[in-house]
């Protein structure tokens, strides 16, 4: 089974965290996912995918219907075999959302009281882990003293105060502003480095999980969808609902031509445009297909510049123009292609150099390098909803 628990996976003998879960409800798992040691995996997914209990299922907080959950080589949880350690047997650290800091305890006395017991000098080793996240010389202050940013620190030295195998960090920058939050990612790089144990993050922002990731796992009712770099995924998704999740804007259906392995080429048939894709010799010609191009690969045809060879011309007439900072989002129709509008994105200063304005014909071209075909969806058709959030 693809992504299923069913059998053991190779993964589930591979060091750092290998976890494998099913479920039918209430929320539905049915899922194997494996994170390396120094690898930083984020899940992202709509609300109701399973995100968070699948973190929570990793600590010992929740016991799913079935699965296993290994670490550093120990069985923290096989249903199976009826293991099915305590979170306190479990060398587990997790961030929680809201940081879940004691509110009558000072920022030292929050991170002692997850220090093993029966560890020497435990307040020197307390205070160590604050001056770990510069927190030094606030150790005494309670946590309606601190800033969001300050309380996030103090989450991670608890978290990390019981010598962790795996760290969890459950949406952990939602609550600061931009500028903490990108001052706190640089400061989570220099902690992975340090640490070299599998961190898991689980974010609503594809950026966020882009930027601080090396692999990214999209979910979808308890499922995993397509798992790889953040980039990979994102760009090269595998199916429409990947697409939708990665919040791709121009999906659309069309009908495979044929090939031309020559010029590395399947030529597809929208709407009576022939346009050009990277060469997928397993869909057969008259396949029924879905294809996804990303908004900055919809570009203007430049009259002083030829057409790459493996682009797609059309024309197309602006229907809307949105200006959002330096970059002005442009939706088009393209003629004789009623109901499939397409978005793009186009930088303000070309913008107003060509004079751009809403009602204009203007020739595009797709680059084609960047178009990915995808088995079709009933609602690959013109624009697709925006994806849910958490």
């Amino acid at each position: 089974m693809v992504d299923g628990v069913r059998t053991e996976s190779p993964a589930l003998q591979a060091p750092g965290l290998q976890v494998s879960l099913a479920q039918p409800g209430p929320i539905p798992l049915d899922l194997s996912l494996h994170c390396s040691p120094g690898e930083l995996l984020s899940l992202v997914g709509p609300s109701g995918s399973g995100k968070t209990t699948i973190l929570r299922a990793i600590a010992g907080l929740y016991r799913p219907s079935s699965g296993r959950v290994r670490c550093r080589g120990e069985t923290w949880l096989d249903t199976a075999a009826g293991i099915d350690l305590s979170a306190r047997r479990r060398a587990v650290g997790m961030v929680f959302q809201s940081y879940a800091l004691f509110p009558h305890l000072s920022a030292l006395d929050n991170v002692l009281e997850a220090v093993p017991r029966n560890l020497p000098d435990r307040e020197g080793r307390a205070a160590r882990l604050l001056q770990r996240v510069n927190l030094q010389g606030l150790e005494r202050r309670l946590p309606r003293q601190l800033s969001g940013g300050q309380q996030q620190r103090v989450a991670v030295a608890r978290a990390l105060a019981r010598e962790p195998a795996v760290l969890l960090l459950d949406e952990p920058f939602s609550a600061v502003d931009k500028v903490t939050r990108e001052k706190l990612y640089g400061e989570l790089a220099e902690l992975r480095r340090a640490l070299a144990i599998p961190i898991v993050l689980v974010t609503h922002d594809l950026d966020e999980a882009t930027l601080l990731s090396d692999r990214l796992a999209l979910l979808s009712r308890g499922r995993v969808l397509q798992a790889g770099a953040p980039l990979e995924v994102l760009h090269r998704p595998r199916s429409v609902e990947v697409a939708r999740l990665a919040g791709m804007k121009n999906i659309f259906p069309a009908r495979v031509l044929r090939h031309d392995p020559a010029e590395d080429t399947t030529w597809i048939d929208w709407e009576g445009l022939q346009v050009r894709a990277p060469l997928a010799e397993a869909l057969r010609a008259g396949e029924e297909v879905a294809w996804a191009i990303p908004t900055d690969a919809v570009l203007l045809l430049s009259a002083f510049r030829p057409m790459p060879p493996g682009d797609t011309r059309f024309d197309a007439r602006i229907t809307r123009i949105i200006a959002l900072g330096s970059q002005l989002h442009v939706t088009v129709q393209p003629f004789d292609r009623a109901g499939l509008p397409m978005t793009l994105t186009v930088a303000r200063h070309i913008a107003e150099r060509q004079a751009l304005r809403e009602g204009d014909p203007v020739p595009l071209r797709l680059r084609g390098r960047s178009i990915q075909l995808m088995p079709p969806a009933t609602r690959a058709a013109g624009r697709v909803a925006e994806s849910a959030g958490d």
